[in-house]
């Protein structure tokens, strides 16, 4: 199978890791969606990475979609439970985590406009949405190793990309000050071979 992505997507990175962690070889095609002559349209109508590409040519997309698929296929390390109170904890926290990507992803586009096109209410909202969210999955991670159990899901993996696209593109947030416990999640994942070998490029 084959992976088409950016380097820097967040979500991208989420499925790197699981391919991973779950030991699923793959070919990386590394594409950047936003260039006027990209290649992703072929592999997903909507323009986004990533793409999943299977053995017979089929697309899989959206990050979610793609990781739910990769915890079937292989018996390695399952990262999302079946049983359904503590899957619905895990896909819970995977879209609250998705959710502040989303926000700060909007942040970065919305400043890359020039000064007199950007709007300060899209902004003020985008930031609510981000600092709500942070606080919401410090809450439900409290003191805790991980978000469920004694050893890491997809919850915390969604939960590491995030707080890593926010280190690369909002370095000024100081999530790390206002939530210490995600910041030991964070410190604990960046220790482990897949959140090293996906590091974004700087």
């Amino acid at each position: 199978m084959k992976l088409v992505t950016s380097l820097t997507s967040p979500y991208g990175r989420k499925v790197r890791i699981v391919l991973q962690e779950k030991k699923i070889p793959f070919q990386l095609q590394v594409e950047n969606p936003w260039q006027a002559d990209s290649v992703v349209p072929s592999f997903n109508p909507l323009g986004k990475v990533p793409v999943l590409v299977l053995e017979g040519g089929e697309s899989v997309f959206d990050s979610r979609v793609i990781v739910e698929y990769l915890d079937h296929v292989s018996p390695v390390a399952h990262l999302i439970p079946g049983e359904p109170k503590t899957r619905m904890v895990v896909r819970g926290v995977e879209a609250l985590a998705d959710g502040v990507t989303d926000a700060a992803v909007a942040i970065v586009l919305e400043r890359k406009r020039t000064p007199e096109q950007q709007s300060s209410d899209w902004l003020l909202l985008q930031e609510k949405t981000l600092f709500r969210g942070l606080e919401a999955l410090s809450e439900a991670l409290g003191e805790k190793p991980w978000f469920l159990g004694n050893s890491m899901t997809l919850a915390d993996i969604a939960c590491g990309c995030m707080l890593g696209y926010l280190d690369l593109r909002l370095a000024e947030i100081d999530w790390r000050a206002a939530h210490a416990n995600l910041a030991r999640l964070a410190d604990k994942l960046a220790t482990r071979a897949s959140f090293v070998d996906t590091l974004p490029p700087a």
